[in-house]
């Protein structure tokens, strides 16, 4: 299900090392670096550990697959050996003056190598293809045992988390990270053993052919990390920037196209090109300064890789002349020196893609070490029943690191009775909510419902009693029966009708096209603000709480709508206990108690008339919306 508050925008996905860009596109690109690089290979091992059988096989199958195609070019070699033996025998013939009708080549052995290098190609390919087949299987797996992990996570740690992290952090987290480490599972892991299996089989076939040749090939590396160490560095600070001038673009462009309408309000449509042009050219810049220089590296590896080529093939064209090495060794040898040079660059830009996965799966655990909430047993044993529904006794409360907002707060709420908490905003009238909830634990005191310290209760158990109205509506992507449904998976239709008609919801959704099956869109823009509210109201008549926790929520709707959404208040309201937060205080002068706050701090209790008769902060709150029109 989608949320239609819009918090479900990830933040930018981090750079992916080893994807795109060609072979050595990454190298010089900066790269998130992990703190602890290998207790967390550990710990993402932990996670593969149930298919360890099966990685070894993946082991295996990829090492066969890799000295099969190491040792092909050396036996393929030993075609061309016949074949120029043949020739060189048949000259020789001429040369003696022999009849020779047909050069003495030995095709039945060319036929016999040509028909093993095949089968081996085929037998390489197709381990590689099994292999694949069953990394992609466990990596899937693994990341499935991940994403698990973290959605459970996500339930059980404290709201304190969700007010400190970004949504667009941990969607990242969610999604962009799993995603890092199911695609390096998958190709990089495998790509890895045979990149450096490829180095090492390379290395012994060419020293198996020739030890002079191999060091004049092996000089190709130091030159080619001389030439990375000197690029690379530049690169990445043009890299750096290039991902700092992107982010600046990327923000001012979602910044003018989500107040667009105000933007054309105040005639500032050519100020804010004047800013995207500047940040684009920024941009352009940065990136082309980077693309250039890190699109050095691979011609100049190409450069040296040449040059030892041509080395090889000329000593070893003497070494042929002179007879201590044969043609197709020499061949083979040069085939040999092309694939040497593949994993040395594919193992650089591994050790990037290798990192940056590894950076992810800190920034996953890092929330599976999350502090989770607790359903810790309290001793205070249950009162009798005293006719409380909710009892406040003795609350202290602060929130972490911060002074206390409570130092010693005592409530009764009787069966029925209605609360209001009213304050200006950022008085602290949510806190009062989230303690209700236990979105937050009291600091010292307690709350009890039914005379059950809440605390001894589980949260789960204590928020089957309770539902909310919140001002910002909240509805997925689905249809209007699944919204209302919400508030009761179990509810039958007659009852989803029910709980629509005495929140004045039946009637406009009947008049829409698929009525009760009418979907609502990513942001539920396809219905009014009203609408949208009203089906919240009806959510919650189905929930049929105990308590209920309202937020007024009439502020951006329409006179007649706010009537409507009122009444439907009214009537939840009736006979339930209720804890409203009030914007508009002449919606809760019937209100049984009235909770009053000022700087997150309680100033003042008491009902409508007897706060009015103290002529303190709620008297001249009130008559400050009185006086300026607002009741």
């Amino acid at each position: 299900m989608t949320d239609n508050n819009g918090a479900g925008r990830s933040a930018t996905p981090p750079m992916r090392g080893g994807r795109g860009g060609g072979p050595g596109g990454n190298i010089g690109r900066p790269v998130e670096k992990p703190k602890n690089f290998w207790k967390t290979i550990g710990r993402l091992a932990k996670y593969m550990s149930p298919w360890l059988l099966l990685i070894g096989v993946v082991l295996v199958l990829a090492i066969i697959s890799v000295i099969f195609q190491a040792v092909s070019p050396k036996i393929l070699g030993q075609a061309t050996t016949e074949i120029f033996s043949g020739v060189t025998k048949g000259f020789t013939q001429i040369k003696q003056g022999q009849k020779v009708t047909s050069l003495p080549i030995d095709f039945n052995a060319i036929k016999n190598i040509l028909f093993t290098v095949g089968a081996m190609y085929v037998a390489s390919a197709l381990f590689s293809f099994i292999q694949q087949l069953i990394m992609t299987n466990i990596s899937q797996k693994t990341v499935y045992a991940l994403r698990k992990d973290i959605k459970a996570k996500m339930e059980r740690v404290p709201i304190s988390y969700y007010d400190t992290h970004p949504n667009g952090d941990i969607m990242s987290r969610a999604v962009n990270d799993v995603d890092n480490i199911s695609g390096t599972l998958q190709q990089s892991f495998t790509q890895l053993v045979t990149s450096i299996v490829t180095f090492v089989s390379v290395l012994y076939m060419m020293f198996s052919i020739s030890w002079e040749l191999t060091l004049i090939a092996l000089i190709i590396v130091p030159l080619s990390l001389g030439v990375v160490s000197l690029i690379a560095p530049r690169s990445q600070k043009f890299f750096a920037g290039q991902q700092k001038s992107l982010g600046l673009l990327n923000n001012q462009v979602e910044e003018t196209y989500a107040g667009h309408t105000v933007v054309k309000t105040f005639n500032k449509e050519e100020k804010n090109i004047e800013i995207f042009e500047k940040q684009n050219s920024d941009y352009y810049k940065d990136s082309w300064k980077a693309q250039f220089i890190s699109g050095l590296i691979m011609p100049a590896m190409n450069f040296i890789k040449n040059i030892g080529y041509v080395f090889v093939a000329v000593v070893g064209g003497i070494k042929v002349s002179q007879g201590t090495i044969t043609l197709g060794n020499v061949q083979a040898f040069l085939q040999y020196v092309n694939q040497f040079s593949q994993p040395i660059t594919q193992i650089a830009n591994l050790s990037n893609t290798i990192q940056a996965t590894v950076a992810s799966a800190e920034r996953i655990f890092e929330v599976l070490d999350e502090e989770e909430l607790k359903d810790e047993s309290n001793d205070n044993a249950a009162v009798p029943d005293n006719g409380n529904k909710i009892s406040f006794e003795h609350v202290q409360f602060g929130y972490a690191d911060k002074k206390l907002l409570m130092t010693d707060y005592n409530l009764d709420v009787k069966e029925g009775q209605k609360v209001a908490i009213v304050g200006p905003t950022g008085a602290g009238k949510t806190t009062i909510i989230n303690l209700i909830e236990r979105f937050y634990d009291v600091s010292s005191g307690s709350i009890r419902l039914n005379g059950v310290d809440t605390k001894n209760l589980k949260r789960e158990e204590l928020r089957k009693s309770i539902s909310m109205v919140l001002q910002d509506t909240w509805l997925f992507t689905g249809t209007i029966m699944e919204n209302i449904q919400y508030g009761r998976k179990d509810a039958t239709d007659e009852e989803v009708y029910a709980a629509a008609k005495a929140a004045h919801v039946d009637t406009f959704v009947r008049q829409l096209p698929d009525g009760y099956q009418t979907v609502l869109n990513e942001d539920a823009s396809n219905i009014s603000q009203g609408q949208r509210q009203l089906l919240t109201i009806a959510r919650a008549f189905l929930a049929d709480p105990e308590i209920l926790i309202l937020d007024e929520a009439t502020s951006s709707v329409d006179t007649r709508t706010e009537v409507l959404i009122q009444k439907a208040m009214d009537t939840l309201l009736d006979n339930r206990t209720s804890f409203v937060v009030a914007h508009r205080l002449s919606t809760i002068r019937d209100a049984d108690n009235i909770i009053v706050m000022d700087n997150g701090s309680i100033i003042e209790t008491g009902n409508h008339d007897a706060l009015i008769a103290k002529n303190g902060f709620y008297a001249d709150l009130y008559n400050s919306q009185f006086t300026n029109g607002t009741i």
